[in-house]
């Protein structure tokens, strides 16, 4: 296992990694909509969305992947009923098809209304898995 981390996703609040590679995929911690300069958080759960989708691509990119690697991922909103729509919105202007799998579940979330982890596979490994 080998922790990645970036000055281009907000810092971990707590004892945990932005992301670890193991086994052939990358595993990001889950990520809210903190700006990683500012630490601002921006209004409405769209830009919101976007803002984290740029912290989980600042830590594929530190392992030079992209959202196109992305297999898996997880999003929990803090109003899933409210929200789902303006969030899958925000969310596919970041991934094209084929999509990766996705479970959206609502969450009591601090002070946010998104965050997300993803697993990206490590590009060359996916043989081993055939």
């Amino acid at each position: 296992m080998r922790a990645v981390h970036t000055a281009g996703a907000p810092r971990p609040a707590g004892a945990y990694s932005q992301g670890v590679v193991a086994g052939g995929f990358l595993y990001t911690a889950g990520f809210g909509p903190q700006d990683p300069v500012t630490g601002g958080i921006p209004e409405g759960v769209g830009a919101q969305t976007a803002q984290v989708l740029r912290n989980v691509a600042a830590v594929l990119a530190e392992q030079g992947l992209t959202l196109r690697d992305v297999v898996k991922v997880t999003t929990h909103l803090q109003h899933l009923k409210r929200d789902f729509a303006a969030y899958d919105a925000a969310y596919r202007a970041f991934f094209s098809e084929p999509c990766p799998v996705r479970t959206t579940v609502g969450s009591d979330l601090m002070d946010i209304l998104v965050e997300i982890d993803v697993v990206a596979v490590v590009p060359g490994t996916e043989e081993a898995f055939r």
